[in-house]
């Protein structure tokens, strides 16, 4: 078969074997085929119920494809249930048991066969799982987790024959039930917050120390993306110290915080840190020393600065998660992930990609309400920086699908309240509808740093700069590390240009110019037009700025007159004819 006449297509995959065939086929042999051949027939109607296919037949083994992970994995079940009826009153030496691998990815086709690497990991997981049992690949775990009522446990990595790279396993424990929570968390980020230690030597501060730790579960609870183990179950490490792998494991979550306190004389020391809990690497760590003289406003700011940093990192996390998967592999969670990296970059090709990623997500998973967000964010990013305001229709649009699919989601008013920022101002039109989609966002979760640097364009473009002032400072506080730090600079930059404190647009346009990230038009503009304004040398910055936006006219037509006015006199100042 040549590669032109290869076809490839994404499956979930079904493999099931009889566990120790030989040894029911030595004590009654003609017994042990008839059972064979109605476990087979058991197992084929099963499978052409849920819409899946079989594909090979081979001795006491199947292989069968699916369109659908779920549908897969519920065949399995289903399958097991009724095999073991079968298998009731019969004695144990007679008995088949089935052992089921459940896999998905990409399959090539030849004729009515699939091949390939990704049918081998399901046969290897099927050698994994226990006689009656089924066993999960790490990516199909992520996609069921929460769409069966099975409860489902973590193998681990597993080296496995011919496969390269070693294997996350889960089981299905067909005798639990899910608990009913675990149907409130798909999608979610898992977060688990330990005790924090006590390490003043005094009994009595244990109250300050758990005190930190519960109020970081509360500001983490408040956010939407996020699911936070109870208090109860994460507070059960107190005193101990358990290997952070076996705490995730145990609490299904993905990240541990963990930390210390030392209070002594009228000073506290705190360390915090976010640890992977399936690698056990540290992502994020700091330390706080603080000065001790309003015990719960220290609790306060500890707590905010701690899940402004935590924010970010599980992000970061997150997207490292997808970007290390093999493209073939991805789910519209991955494809998700990809997308926000791409977008964070903030250049034109990373968003174009992003809106791509975002898009290909929708299509999978069309009810996730942050891919209609993040495709809503990167839209509009483009429609700014591209003058390619026909996008801004569409960014509108994800917006209005991210509120209506999760309107509890702040994330989703944010994006749809910055679109509809850049529609009114590129039509001139009104902002009470972008400033209270905004405010409703914000109402959600005021702890949001998006929130609060969000808020800022509609603030200044309407009169309220010094509003937008106040708002971007607070944005920059709550999340020093935030991966959108450009966004927060540049809002600040031009919402201090707005209130005519061009010192201070300087002062943010050149940290943004030093942190290494990119200065896009709104910060080069106005950086440019703050020179003119101070009658100080432009001559260099205006070269960068017509080198980078040559059709700098075409820009500013398009901008808002109370802000743009200003924009241009001070160009003019500089220098330029504008």
């Amino acid at each position: 078969m040549s590669d032109q006449e290869i076809q490839r297509k994404l499956a979930a995959i079904l493999y099931a074997d009889v566990a120790g065939y030989s040894r029911p086929t030595g004590v009654d042999e003609v017994g042990t085929h008839e059972a064979l051949r109605t476990g087979l027939a058991l197992l084929t109607k099963a499978i052409e119920s849920h819409g899946g296919r079989v594909n090979h037949y081979a001795g006491d083994a199947i292989l069968a494809e699916f369109g659908s992970v779920v549908e897969c994995v519920t065949t399995a079940i289903e399958a097991q249930g009724k095999l073991a009826k079968e298998n009731e009153g019969i004695a144990e030496d007679k008995k088949l048991l089935f052992r089921i691998g459940v896999h998905s990815g990409e399959v090539m086709i030849d004729g009515t066969e699939i091949y390939g690497d990704d049918v081998n990991i399901a046969a290897r997981l099927e050698a994994l799982a226990e006689p009656g049992g089924i066993c999960l690949s790490g990516l199909v775990a992520d996609q069921v987790r929460h769409r069966i009522d099975m409860a489902i446990e973590d193998m681990g990595d597993q080296e496995v024959k011919n496969i390269a790279q070693p294997i996350r396993a889960y089981r299905i424990l067909l005798d639990r039930k899910a608990a009913p929570a675990e149907q409130l968390t798909r999608g979610k980020t898992a977060i688990a917050v330990l005790p924090f230690d006590n390490l003043s030597g005094d009994p009595e501060q244990e109250y300050f120390s758990d005190g930190i730790a519960e109020d970081i579960i509360t500001g983490l609870s408040r956010v939407n993306q996020l699911h936070v183990v109870a208090r109860n179950s994460s507070f059960s490490y107190k005193n101990q110290s358990p290997d952070i792998r076996d705490v995730a494991k145990d609490l299904d979550v993905h990240y541990v915080l963990e930390g210390s306190v030392r209070k002594a004389g009228n000073r506290v020391h705190i360390t915090a840190q976010l640890i992977d809990g399936v690698s056990g690497k540290h992502i994020w760590a700091e330390r706080y020393d603080r000065e001790l003289e309003d015990i719960f406003a220290v609790q306060d700011e500890i707590t905010e600065t701690v899940i402004g940093a935590v924010l970010p990192a599980l992000s970061l996390g997150d997207m490292e998660r997808a970007l290390a998967k093999h493209p073939d592999s991805l789910d519209a969670w991955d494809l998700y992930q990809r997308g926000m990296y791409h977008y964070s970059r903030r250049l034109k090709g990373d968003c174009e990609i992003a809106v791509g990623l975002l898009r290909q997500s929708i299509a999978l998973s069309p009810g996730t309400a942050r891919a209609h967000t993040g495709l809503c964010y990167a839209l509009t990013w483009l429609a700014r920086e591209t003058i390619a305001f026909q996008a801004i229709d569409e960014a509108v649009e994800a917006g209005s699908n991210a509120t209506q699919l999760d309107s509890a989601d702040p994330a989703g008013y944010l994006a749809l309240g910055d679109a509809l920022t850049a529609q009114a101002a590129n039509s001139h039109g009104k902002f009470e509808e972008a400033i209270s989609t905004l405010e409703h966002g914000l109402a959600l979760n005021p702890m949001s740093a998006a929130g609060h640097v969000e808020v800022g364009p509609a603030l200044y473009l309407t009169g309220r700069a010094e509003e937008a002032v106040d708002h971007a400072l607070t944005a920059i506080r709550l999340s020093p590390c935030d991966l959108n730090m450009n966004r927060m600079m540049t809002v600040l930059a031009c919402a201090y240009f707005a209130v005519g404190d061009y010192e201070g647009n300087l002062e943010w346009t050149t940290k943004l110019k030093r942190s290494r990230s990119v200065v896009g038009f709104l910060s080069y503009t106005t950086r440019v037009a703050s020179l003119g304004h101070l009658g100080r040398e432009a001559e260099s910055e205006i070269d960068g700025l017509l080198h980078s936006y040559p059709k700098i006219g075409n820009f500013l037509k398009n901008w808002h007159a109370i802000f743009r006015d200003d924009v241009i006199e001070g160009l003019r100042k500089a220098g330029m004819d504008i």
